[in-house]
């Protein structure tokens, strides 16, 4: 990813994502963190919101996926987010991570996570199918 970047670090929402009935019937933590690449050139030049990713809104949309209809895989959850925010014209490429720190994994551990990144195409305008994680 070359160019400008905006961050969303640490976005907590509650959702019912996962493989096992029990986590989606009592749902847990999700934390987002998100890295979109873009020209900030025009939003510096007019000092105007519209120029650039409201990253409030932002925020908003992705934790409605987030707390929206469950998924049995983080990989799911992170490629919806990817293509939400894909949608925005101005974003050229996006990095998503998807945490579940609170994973049913019956051993100490700090966190779980899935990271993939996502890059519009010249041809379709939708999310290239490559991802890292």
């Amino acid at each position: 990813m070359d160019g400008d970047t905006i961050t969303l670090t640490g976005l907590k929402v509650f959702g019912y994502h996962g493989v096992y009935d029990d986590e989606r019937r009592a749902g847990q933590d999700f934390v987002v963190d998100l890295v979109l690449t873009l020209d900030t050139r025009p939003a510096a030049r007019s000092d105007d919101v519209a120029d650039t990713v409201h990253y409030g809104e932002l925020a908003e949309e992705v934790a409605a996926i987030v707390a929206g209809d469950p998924v049995n895989l983080l990989e799911t959850l992170a490629d919806r987010i990817a293509r939400a925010v894909l949608r925005r014209a101005l974003v050229s490429d996006v990095r998503v991570t998807v945490h579940k720190p609170h994973a049913p994994i019956p051993l100490t551990f700090a966190d779980v996570s899935v990271t993939i990144s996502r890059a519009r195409t010249d041809t379709e305008g939708q999310a290239d199918e490559s991802s890292t994680g």
